[in-house]
């Protein structure tokens, strides 16, 4: 039976659920279990497509395209796991399956109501979800976290928190566990309990008592011993069942901040894991290839149930190690990599949260503490040395002492032509540089303008009726409806002939001749204008599939300069970063250690081929009769293999 988590957060969105979440998901699978993530949000949208990254942060996106909740990105890179777009729950989503099934006469003419048929509709959801592999394994989870997003008590929210009143009796209490989150504040060097008493009596009216207690502190000084039983006496829980999360150097810690306050073995009491590791795993084969247990059963491949969970147990303790040296090592740094990071949403850091996850993953490979200098793109152009000449200097004086310059995503035309002014400086001044999907389209512009000399190249983005449109709208897209219509999720990007030869990019990959990144765009570079591109020196060494769309670009007379279509920061993980990023950053650092990790290839090249053969298989198959799940894990194996 699956073991249920739910996470939820009162008082204040927003104080880290999901960190929280993700950082318990971690601990237990340092036991050896098999964890999965479910992230709900109350809000009416279909999915976060359409949302603005200043609304709810940048919109992730997952390899079945998948547009999602950046904190599916904290399961993703915390678990190691490759979730889909079901394990994001919103209102609109369990709304239109409600309504589509009334309109169907699934309802057998009864009266549609919130209470039974939308929380029905979660819960089912929920139980479903949770018994989809999301790692190479291809098992069955042992323990589902579900975080509830917003606060407790929100209307919203409101037929979320009675779903998992219910859902608590229909798994049953052994298999259902509620961690509360709540906040804090310290008021005058004083911890006040007050706001979580208040959060928790509000929790309980509802009909939900909180197994653990996170006592969110925004502040480096930890829970006091005293603020901790007053909670507990207050709060009907023992001082066992209140941990502190005090603020710390990196998020990265927190997961031993919560091992050190005893939260695995409470959990493991809690929920009974110890008997559930004693149990039989569930052992069956990505398409249901059934096996005997302990060698009983007709003809079947034989699985020894102790040995199983010896193995899962020796991996857990080695990603408990590598995430302890990883967290030690972050202490030790003192050499440091400055990048600056040139976007148009820098307002709300959370708008780029993969992006600096990817920087900080591979800062931690190259052993640099790293510094992130925030530049708002429009701060770089002409009009605001006119209109706010200090704020103009601050951010030139940024992206000049920067050790790289860093252009991601984003859509519309404001802050574009600071954009292209960072790419012209880091090209011609030789700076590393590193462009994701606008910035990749552009490097493009910038090269067209400055060095081909088509003074007004821009895009049909910005300009539909631009005489010189070096990326264009892609023809399959459409132009009426917003939400999940552009090329989405996991494609391939083929490197051209000898390539291998001198493409940085394709080294960072370990030669690989096919690479697997997430997509996320409506525009590509105009096919009329690649063949001037490429005379006149830009380089565009992968392509799809079918070698129509131009995906990667790249300088061959710049130390390193790369474009990418793709977003490689979606594929990022502590312990595996993306290979461009990690490129970016060596650069940044220095030829020397640049070429360190070109040699020293993340993932050898038989590896990559490997994955890159199974992603094939499952794009050559989709839209076929074939096992849905059996497609999904093989882009599981091909993606998520943290070598």
């Amino acid at each position: 039976m699956t073991k249920y988590i739910l996470v939820s957060g009162g008082v204040v969105s927003g104080i880290g659920k999901g960190v929280i979440a993700s950082s318990t998901g971690l601990l237990l699978k340092t036991t050896g279990l098999k964890v999965t993530a479910i992230k709900i949000d109350p809000y009416m949208n279909i999915d976060a497509g359409t949302m603005r990254p200043t609304e709810h942060g940048e919109v992730y996106v997952l390899n079945d395209g998948g547009e999602v909740d950046l904190d599916l990105g904290n399961y993703e890179r915390y678990l190691n796991v490759t979730l889909s777009r079901d394990n994001n729950i919103t209102t609109g989503k369990i709304y239109r399956e409600v309504i589509e099934k009334e309109r169907k006469g699934e309802y057998l003419g009864k009266t549609v109501q919130i209470v039974p048929h939308i929380t029905n509709a979660i819960q089912d959801w929920i139980e479903r979800v949770s018994k989809i592999p999301v790692d190479e394994s291809g098992e069955e989870p042992d323990v589902c976290i579900v975080e509830l997003g917003g606060t407790v008590g929100d209307i919203e929210s409101a037929p979320f928190v009675e779903a998992m009143r219910q859902f608590q009796f229909r798994v049953g209490p052994k298999n259902f566990a509620l961690v509360h989150v709540s906040l804090v504040p310290d008021m005058h060097g004083e911890q006040k309990t007050k706001p979580t008493q208040t959060t928790v009596h509000c929790l309980r009216g509802l009909g939900l008592l909180p197994d653990l207690i996170a006592c969110r502190l925004l502040g480096p000084q930890p829970l006091n011993p005293s603020t901790k039983d007053k909670i507990s006496m207050f709060c009907h829980v023992s001082s066992e069942q209140v941990v502190g999360v005090h603020d710390v150097s990196s998020v990265y810690h927190v997961p031993l901040l919560l091992q050190a306050q005893g939260i695995v073995e409470f959990l493991t009491r809690r929920l009974g894991l110890d008997e559930l590791q004693r149990g039989t795993p569930a052992v069956n084969g990505v398409n249901g290839t059934p096996v005997s247990i302990n060698g009983v059963g007709d003809g079947v491949p034989t699985v020894d149930v102790a040995k199983v969970w010896e193995e899962r147990r020796r991996k857990g303790r080695e990603l408990g190690k590598r995430w302890r040296d990883l967290t030690t090592g972050q202490e030790r740094l003192f050499d440091q990599v400055s990048i600056a990071l040139v976007g148009k949403y820098t307002d709300l850091k959370d708008s780029y949260m993969s992006v600096t996850k990817a920087l900080e993953h591979s800062a931690f490979r190259v052993h640099r503490k790293l510094t992130i200098q925030w530049v708002e793109s429009s701060d770089l152009e002409p009009e605001t040395q006119e209109s706010n000449p200090a704020k103009y200097h601050d951010a030139w004086r940024a992206v000049v002492g920067a050790g790289g310059i860093l252009v991601p995503g984003g859509f519309g035309h404001r802050g574009t032509e600071g954009m292209m002014l960072a790419i012209k400086y880091a090209r011609e001044q030789k700076v590393p540089f590193l462009g994701i999907c606008l910035g990749f389209q552009l490097a493009v512009i910038e090269w067209a303008r400055n060095v081909l000399e088509i003074h007004d190249a821009t895009s049909a983005e910005f300009v539909p009726t631009a005489a010189h449109p070096l990326i264009v709208f892609m023809p399959e897209i459409s132009k009426t409806h917003m939400g999940g219509t552009m090329r989405l999720g996991l494609r391939p990007t083929v490197f051209g002939p000898k390539t291998e030869e001198w493409s940085l990019a394709r080294k960072l990959y370990g030669g690989a001749g096919t690479i697997w990144e997430r997509h996320r765009h409506r525009y590509e570079v105009n096919p009329s204008y690649v063949e001037r591109l490429v005379e006149s020196g830009m380089v565009f060494a992968g392509k799809d599939e079918k070698g129509e769309r131009m995906q990667v670009c790249e300088l061959r007379d710049h130390p390193f300069f790369l474009g990418l279509q793709a977003h490689p920061e979606f594929c990022t993980r502590p312990l595996n970063p993306s290979p461009p990023f990690l490129g970016f950053v060596a650069a940044a650092c220095g030829a020397s250690v640049l070429e360190e990790q070109v040699e020293a290839s993340m993932v050898s090249e038989a590896a990559l081929k490997s994955a890159s053969d199974a992603a094939i298989e499952v794009h050559a198959v989709n839209g076929l009769d074939v096992d849905p799940e059996s497609r999904h894990m093989k882009v599981v194996q091909a993606i998520n293999d943290d070598a």
